[in-house]
């Protein structure tokens, strides 16, 4: 049994921000991106990427649009090294991509880092080091002060090797590690002393990099401490504050979001939330939220099969199906109620308006996914996915009456076989129960004639496999046809009739009338025949029969054997 967490955990304590503004603020512009998964995200690989993998994920960011890329922390072997070495030399940087490497608050690993962006055009150096009172109790053993002059000899130190490499423009990105465990006034007095140390201008800004480097609190707690720092640092004309949001708690994308409503101008995180422990924020996430509320994130995922699949031959990590927005099972509904609504919602949805489909916050076209899996059958389905799947996959329109009984065709075969039903097995269904019954009436063939005002019909069938030549008259070809059937015995009723034309057309390149008739028998109950056919009467005939069959199995049946 769990033991009494408040013996355990201590809740974090609300920031003092009674005047909080970020609650109301929407977010209308797109963040600074910076993707990681070179770095942060390499790092949580069971295996590491190769360089061929590496170039790959690099070349895929610089494709869907960011601008900077954390590529590497060189100084931690040779491969990240050498990394990258092989995208400065070999030309591989986009002139408008920026480059970042992150190194330690220590002289011979900062030393190391600018070795490795010699001759880049432009480079952001990451430095870090832990602020919050544990560390600087229990692991570094150091005061505030210590702590501070850390950063600023690091900073220092930075700034006189980036004035020895004029031909690279270097930007300072300064992170306090663990800042949402930090008090807030003395990450605040780090952070400008960092810039002070740096002399940031409008023209020359430095990165404050506020990391929820382990998540300890709900998201609101995150935002109100990057509000408080938006709003009391010195220098903030001066100042990029970027977020790099953790998942531990679940709420990576939550913090990103109200981040930027409290002020933040960056994101850093990873495609699909890789990266240590828990994972880094999910920048796909986090983009396509923005652009379900009408803002363009700058990023381009209108392929995202082709990103998703690149990420997992990287990583070696799979995307799990309920994953937003790229799952394999996120635009798909297996619900039948569910099924339904998006049925309706795509017949009423027009180009030219905003979109408004249930259950499905975005267009999956415009993430370069097909509707061809919005619908899927199982147990749980209704008669909406089904029709939706056989007017989709094969144009057959379904009037409703038909839906219904047509669904309980396929529950029962799949409460038989269990499992997922793929639209060609329910077209196998619709085809078995509807189209090729030939038993115990087959169709052959029929012609038609006139006599004045009247319709005449020379219907020639089989009855349980003896030939019948039937003649009938009547007000049209379908009355005529009953009539026919009359005179060997098989009295019916019509109750509606629906005739449709099915797209796609047909194998020979002409389109195919699909008609529905639903029919009664004599002393039996209704049911509903379809006819396929290039020629519209025809296929109104062969419904009238495929009807007649699907009644067979009650009194139908006796009356058919008075009439063979």
């Amino acid at each position: 049994m769990m033991q009494n967490p408040a013996a355990k955990y201590q809740a974090f304590a609300p920031i003092p921000l009674a005047d909080r503004q970020w609650p109301s603020r929407t977010i209308t512009t797109p963040p600074v991106w910076m993707s990681t998964d070179l770095r942060d995200g390499n790092q949580a690989l069971f295996e590491p990427m190769n360089g061929e993998k590496k170039m790959r994920m690099f070349k895929t960011l610089c494709g869907i649009g960011f601008k900077e890329i954390e590529i590497a922390f060189p100084s931690a072997s040779e491969t990240e090294f050498g990394f990258v070495r092989s995208l400065i030399e070999g030309g591989h940087i986009p002139d408008d991509v920026t480059i970042e490497v992150l190194t330690q608050a220590r002289e011979n690993l900062i030393r190391r880092t600018f070795e490795s962006i010699k001759g880049a055009r432009q480079a952001i150096v990451h430095v870090y080091n832990a602020t919050s009172k544990t560390f600087r109790d229990n692991v570094f053993g150091m005061s505030k002060a210590e702590v501070i002059a850390m950063a600023v000899d690091a900073v220092k130190l930075i700034k006189s090797l980036a004035e020895q490499m004029p031909e690279t423009k270097v930007t300072l990105e300064y992170s306090p590690e663990l800042f949402t465990a930090t008090e807030l006034d003395f990450a605040k007095e780090v952070c400008d002393a960092v810039t002070a140390a740096w002399g940031a201008t409008p023209e020359r800004k430095v990165i404050l990099n506020l990391p929820t480097t382990v998540e300890i609190a709900t998201p609101n707690i995150y935002a109100d401490q990057i509000e408080w720092m938006h709003r009391n640092l010195e220098r903030r004309d001066s100042v990029i504050i970027s977020l790099h949001p953790h998942n531990d708690r679940g709420t990576a994308v939550a913090a990103a979001e109200l981040g930027l409503m409290a002020g933040a101008d960056r994101v850093e995180g990873c495609l699909f939330g890789n990266g240590e422990r828990t994972g880094n924020v999910d920048l796909v996430t986090v983009a396509l939220n923005m652009y379900t509320q009408g803002v363009h994130p700058g990023l381009d995922f209108s392929d995202i099969n082709a990103v998703a699949r690149t990420f997992e031959y990287c990583t070696q990590l799979p995307i799990h199906p309920r994953h937003p927005y790229v799952g394999d099972l996120v635009f798909t509904a297996f619900s039948g109620s569910h099924q339904d609504a998006i049925k309706k919602g795509f017949a009423a949805q027009k180009a030219a308006e905003q979109w408004s489909v249930p259950y499905l916050p975005v267009d999956p076209a415009d993430v370069g996914r097909s509707y061809d899996s919005v619908i899927r059958v199982n147990s749980q389905s209704g008669k909406g996915g089904i029709a939706y799947l056989m007017e989709t996959e094969h144009g057959v329109v379904m009037p409703r009456r038909l839906q219904v009984e047509f669904s309980g065709v396929v529950q029962q075969h799949t409460d038989t076989h269990g499992g997922e039903v793929s639209a060609e097995a329910i077209w196998g269904l619709f085809a078995q129960s509807y189209i090729d019954t030939a038993t115990p009436v087959r169709y052959r063939e029929h012609h038609l004639y006139e006599r004045g005002n009247i319709q005449g019909i020379r219907l020639n069938i089989d009855i349980d496999g003896t030939p019948h030549m039937l003649t009938g008259e009547g007000n049209g070809p379908i009355n005529a046809a009953v009539h026919a059937l009359q005179s060997a015995g098989i009295s019916i009723q019509v109750r509606s009739y629906e005739e449709r034309s099915m797209v796609p057309m047909g194998e020979d390149g002409n389109a195919r009338a699909c008609a529905f008739m639903e029919i009664a028998g004599k002393q039996s109950g209704e049911c509903y025949g379809v006819g396929m056919d290039g020629n519209i009467v025809t296929a109104s005939i062969k419904a009238l029969i495929s009807g007649i069959n699907r009644l067979s199995a009650g009194q139908m049946r006796g009356e058919l054997d008075q009439a063979a």
